[in-house]
């Protein structure tokens, strides 16, 4: 939002300079981004009068001008090519300083005596590029200087304003921040109603009432839109960031920086019957004001007449239906539109205007009628015209305006000091909420332009930004804090990440927002939730999973020759179920590249499935549940690397190398393997119990068991355990063997056994009667056989 200071100073002027103006707003929450100077550094400059022109004798494009300065007619020599009697221009005389310390001396052009220069806006600081010299209204008075002529002694403030301001997007609103913090009476501006001088009403149907609550229109017959804007009304839009264009937008462009209010005007002979506000019916089409035509999705708020769409409504007017010079019947309209509706609609076109950064904050709904009496008594006045009768349609409940009871010892809790009931009062007055004195405290309604303003600690924080968060008082926070047991049963979520961090990794943290194609390339089926108002169409869906994010961040790193990369996130994923949207607390990893960082001693080896399962297990390694591994299958893992991770028989997740596929369409060069589970049964954990250490030696025996080919490890694992009996104290997966004198169909693994006793010493006989019931259920059950 840029405004200039002078402006503000119309509404209200306090009795400090721009700096502590600037300080003051800043420290009331409306930060305050630049200051800028309205013009360049000039002086000497006067307005002047071109009294006659004749062509230089030695250049063509060349005039000597003879130039009425107020005291004296000087010669100059000009090369502009809008250089011509009657007009009036800013004349830099002999001694002046333009904008860049350049000096003007008397000068001969092409052997013709020049004393001073025409200038154009670009010289002297007041636009970036300009085509010929400055033209200035032919009633400005020859002779006075320029600076004070166009009120140049001012500065542009641009406020850098947080979404829940929209009330700060004018002037007005500005203004009344600016008196309630320097102690000063806000006089609102006075509309005054523009009588009707014919019966013209153009009809007005509202079909999409809860987008569009309140429509406010007006006919003005018999207008010259011809009439250029007056200089005060340019001058006011060019200092706000908006160029002049003719002064019928130029009025609308003005109530929206005056009063926060958008409007727009239609060519009334160019409308076919009435009005309607409804929604866009799917393939639409609209031509808008800067050129480009949209295809309309349908559900978009239309401004349209009987026969087409005239507006993206909101948002921008469409040509078919916009004013140009040779307009005469004009239809001005204002309305306010529900911001939470109206929210995303412009960015979904690749369009951000004026208007929809405002209404999709919201807009004073009460405003739509004073801002159409006030631009018709502005083009009134410029262009003449014949105005007939405001008609408001209303077609659903304004925003409910509840009372808000502000408590005051919450006052002295939440700001740490008591607050005098007229300093509480007067603020809040000055804010323009209404405040009724009630037993204990107030009761506060919002007005209708503060839609941020809901409950209670939104009146705290209006009273510590206005009455100063620099005065507020600093004390230590103070409280009696009660220490709870840490429980051994759970483990917390940081000691989870200080383990990864310890075995190399990096804690990443993603957006929960991820790109559609990676939603499905990753998501197995599950629908993803759209976002009604995304902040990119690459982020437009909620995250059913960690991995997508970490795949992009890997990406992103791997692209810039990261050659080791070992990260994890530990985060929300987000999956519709029967009781709507549920957030996962989820954990995930993903590893790429070298097993080791680089060194004289490291052969450069790549991560493999097994490195990532191995940090995974140290992980489970204490988790109160039976963590178990079996075969997966998922179409973005690769099959025969990919496993399901199970906690007492439960799917908390799983494991797996991303398929190659995949992995070549993210151009990731080396293999990626990743994990993603459940953080609850993670965090449960086994309370330690303490056993007492055997004195007593221990027996191994090593069997080679040849079993079929498929068949895992861990279900062999398993058996073993439950036929070794009470004295088996370890039990290792040393070596797999395939090839070479073993049937294709199947494989060797060898375990070994560790038997111990608590009190006694095995003997021989007792570990091979174990050993022996160890192979006799391994043959039954798989049909394994002791490999010679």
């Amino acid at each position: 939002m840029k405004f200039s200071e002078q402006w503000l100073r119309e509404w209200v002027n306090p009795t400090v300079g721009t700096d502590e103006l600037a300080a003051q707003i800043t420290m009331a929450g409306l930060e305050v981004d630049a200051i800028d100077p309205v013009a360049g550094v000039f002086s000497g400059v006067v307005v002047a009068e071109i009294v006659a022109t004749a062509p230089h004798p030695d250049a063509e494009k060349l005039q000597i001008c003879r130039v009425n300065a107020g005291s004296e007619e000087v010669q100059i020599v000009c090369g502009a090519a809008n250089a011509r009697p009657g007009i009036k221009v800013p004349l830099a005389t002999l001694g002046a300083v333009l904008p860049g310390d350049f000096k003007i001396k008397k000068a001969k052009l092409r052997g013709v005596e020049s004393f001073g220069m025409l200038c154009a806006e670009e010289e002297l600081g007041l636009a970036e590029k300009s085509d010929g010299l400055m033209e200035l209204p032919l009633d400005a008075p020859v002779g006075e200087d320029i600076r004070v002529f166009l009120g140049l002694d001012d500065s542009i403030i641009e406020l850098g304003l947080t979404p829940n301001r929209a009330d700060c997007l004018s002037v007005r609103g500005i203004a009344r921040e600016a008196a309630v913090l320097n102690d000063m009476a806000f006089t609102d501006l006075d509309v005054a109603v523009v009588a009707a001088v014919n019966d013209s009403k153009l009809p007005i149907r509202v079909e999409a009432g809860a987008d569009c609550p309140r429509y406010a229109g007006r006919v003005i017959r018999n207008v010259d839109v011809s009439k250029p804007s007056p200089l005060w009304l340019q001058e006011k839009l060019r200092r706000c960031g908006l160029r002049s264009i003719d002064a019928v937008v130029d009025v609308t462009n003005f109530i929206l920086v005056e009063l926060g209010q958008p409007m727009h005007a239609f060519d009334l002979d160019k409308l076919s019957g009435g009005l309607v506000v409804r929604h866009s019916k799917a393939d639409e089409s609209l031509e808008l004001l800067d050129g480009q035509t949209l295809t309309l999705r349908e559900g978009s708020l239309l401004i349209a007449d009987e026969q087409q769409p005239l507006a993206l409504a909101g948002i921008m007017g469409g040509e078919a239906s916009s004013v140009c010079s040779a307009t005469q019947n004009l239809f001005l309209e204002a309305a306010f539109f529900t911001p939470d509706l109206l929210a995303g609609r412009a960015r979904s076109y690749g369009l951000h205007t004026d208007s929809s950064h405002r209404f999709e904050r919201g807009v004073d709904f009460e405003l739509p009628a004073r801002a159409i009496e006030r631009a018709t008594a502005l083009i009134v006045a410029i262009c003449g015209g014949e105005p007939g009768p405001v008609s408001v349609v209303d077609s659903a409940p304004m925003p409910e305006r509840k009372a808000i009871l502000l408590r005051e010892r919450r006052i002295a809790k939440v700001l740490g000091m008591d607050m005098a009931a007229s300093d509480v009062e007067s603020i809040l007055a000055g804010l323009g909420l209404t405040v009724t004195r009630v037993e204990g405290g107030w009761e506060v309604i919002a007005p209708s332009w503060r839609f941020d303003i809901s409950i209670e600690v939104d009146l705290l924080e209006e009273l510590a930004r206005i009455y100063g968060y620099n005065r507020l008082p600093v004390r230590p926070i103070q409280d009696a804090l009660t220490i709870r047991p840490a429980t051994e049963s759970k483990r917390s979520l940081s000691a989870l990440r200080q383990q990864l961090v310890a075995r190399g990794y990096q804690e990443a943290v993603t957006y929960s927002f991820i790109d559609p194609a990676m939603h499905k390339a990753m998501a197995e089926g599950i629908e993803g939730v759209e976002l009604l108002n995304p902040i990119s169409a690459d982020m437009s869906v909620m995250r059913t999973s960690l991995l997508p994010g970490l795949i992009k961040t890997a990406m992103h790193n791997a692209k810039r020759q990261q050659p080791r990369i070992r990260i994890f996130e530990a985060g929300q994923r987000f999956v519709k179920g029967d009781g709507g949207l549920q957030q996962i607390p989820t954990l995930a990893a993903l590893i790429t590249g070298r097993r080791t960082a680089e060194s004289w001693n490291e052969s450069g080896e790549l991560v493999d499935f097994y490195d990532l399962k191995g940090d995974l297990e140290s992980l489970l390694s204490v988790a109160a549940g039976e963590i178990t591994f079996a075969p997966g299958s998922y179409a973005a893992l690769h099959p025969g690397q990919c496993a399901d991770v199970f906690c007492d028989k439960v799917l908390i997740g799983r494991i797996g190398a991303l398929h190659p596929s995949l992995q070549a369409q993210w151009d990731m060069v080396n293999p990626v393997y990743l994990f993603e589970i459940d953080q609850k049964p993670v965090l449960a954990r086994d309370v330690p119990k303490f056993s007492e250490l055997s004195k007593f030696p221990e027996v191994r025996r090593d069997l080679a068991l040849i079993v079929a080919r498929e068949l895992p490890a861990a279900d062999v694992l398993q058996a073993i355990r439950g036929a070794a009996g009470d004295c088996l104290s370890d039990l290792k997966l040393f070596d797999l063997y395939q090839g070479k004198g073993i049937d294709p169909e199947r494989k060797s693994l060898a375990v070994g056994l560790t038997f111990r006793h608590s009190s006694r010493t095995l003997n021989e006989e007792e570990v091979n009667q174990s050993v022996a019931a160890v192979v006799q259920t391994l043959q039954e059950a798989f049909g394994a056989s002791l490999r010679n």
